[in-house]
């Protein structure tokens, strides 16, 4: 048996070195990734969010009123960004998602209040995300104490000091029961075709590229836009099926309800759908394997799962990873999605994160097409 010969491992060592110098994307991915990830758990995530946007209607103009609205102030948890003027407004409100919390303080808030009469304030919660509204739901529970300490002395003091001085009423809006798969599970439609058809895409037009069957299109008198809608269109019919099954599968297997909203489901998935391909195309056109393409769509998912609102909630992001998110896709199909099936919410309401998902599809297309015809020349 021959010995082992250092000169021989380190010529090795060296090319080996050399190859991964070459390949600058894996390089890059090796380094960004880990960073990547530390910067997103160690910043972006946060499963206790604050500041949560709330809209109030406030029948009561009196002082308690504005001492109970201090209070929900001062604990961090609710940001009072819309003043309604009716229940309609306020329903349209959290109905859209503008607004995470809508409190009602009743016209006769101030006078059962003195009278000592049962007292209460309505506090609607979105609970489709039950993660999102928790923990902000259970802060509620020392406001009543802490809102009128300083108002109730002399003879509108109540009779024991232990008493409340009123009831905060917490209605839970399209999940009342707090049920996660209500939320994970529209969510995962999302994620699966984003992980499913960029991907396969992506490697499937690089693999022609590899085999050379992609060069016969140089013969053809074929434009770019053509050959991309050719490629295309058989995957947009399988994203087509598997969103029917993972509909299907959510609605038997784990009773997410349905609450209407089929235009706008399905005019979002269809859009999602496209611009996920079109996204898969354009990779393939800056990959020059398959390795990297698979890279490449990893690179794209991180943020996808993390910063879309499907894992963590989106409101506890701070602002700069809220921006990132916004740009992705995936936000904005989880929205319609759940919109959708858990709230009924028809193509109006969904109306900012559809132009969204057609604003992504129309520029990727383009720059994907752009990229294919600089290839082909």
């Amino acid at each position: 048996m021959m010995g082992i010969s250092l000169s021989r491992i380190l010529a090795v060592l060296q090319k080996e070195f050399t190859q991964l110098l070459r390949d600058r994307l894996t390089y890059a991915m090796m380094l960004g990734i880990p960073v990547i990830q530390l910067l997103l758990f160690g910043y972006a995530i946060n499963s206790d969010p604050k500041q949560l946007p709330t809209a109030v209607l406030v029948q009561d103009q009196g002082q308690f009123s504005r001492s109970v609205l201090g209070a929900l102030k001062r604990s961090d948890y609710f940001s009072i960004d819309y003043v309604a003027r009716s229940p309609a407004e306020m329903d349209a409100l959290i109905e859209r998602g503008r607004v995470q919390f809508a409190i009602t303080i009743p016209g006769d808030f101030t006078r059962r209040v003195v009278r000592h009469e049962k007292a209460q304030i309505l506090v609607e919660a979105d609970a489709s995300d039950p993660a999102a509204t928790g923990p902000a739901v259970g802060a509620l529970a020392s406001i009543p104490a802490e809102a009128l300490k300083h108002d109730l002395k002399g003879v509108i003091a109540p009779a024991k000091p232990a008493a409340q001085p009123f009831e905060v009423v917490v209605q839970r809006r399209y999940n009342p029961e707090g049920i996660t798969s209500y939320n994970i599970v529209p969510g995962l439609l999302g994620i699966v075709l984003s992980m499913t058809l960029v991907m396969m895409t992506a490697l499937g037009v690089t693999r022609e590229s590899e085999r050379g069957t992609m060069e016969t299109l140089l013969a053809t008198p074929l434009r770019p836009i053509e050959v991309m809608i050719g490629k295309l269109t058989p995957y947009v019919m399988v994203g087509t099926i598997q969103a029917t099954v993972i509909i299907t599968v959510a609605r038997i297997l784990f009773g997410v309800p349905m609450a209407g909203g089929w235009a706008a489901l399905i005019l979002g998935l269809l859009l999602f759908i496209i611009g996920s391909l079109s996204l898969g195309f354009l990779i393939s056109t800056l990959a020059r394997n398959q390795l990297q393409a698979m890279q490449m769509s990893f690179f794209y998912m991180l943020p996808s799962i993390l910063l879309s609102g499907f894992l963590f909630p989106f409101r506890g992001m701070p602002d700069w990873a809220q921006w990132i998110g916004s740009v992705i896709p995936v936000t904005h199909v989880l929205r319609v999605v759940r919109g959708a099936m858990l709230k009924g919410v028809g193509i109006a309401e969904a109306a900012p994160s559809l132009l969204a998902l057609l604003l992504f599809v129309l520029v990727v297309a383009s720059v994907a097409v752009t990229k294919y015809r600089t290839t082909l020349d």
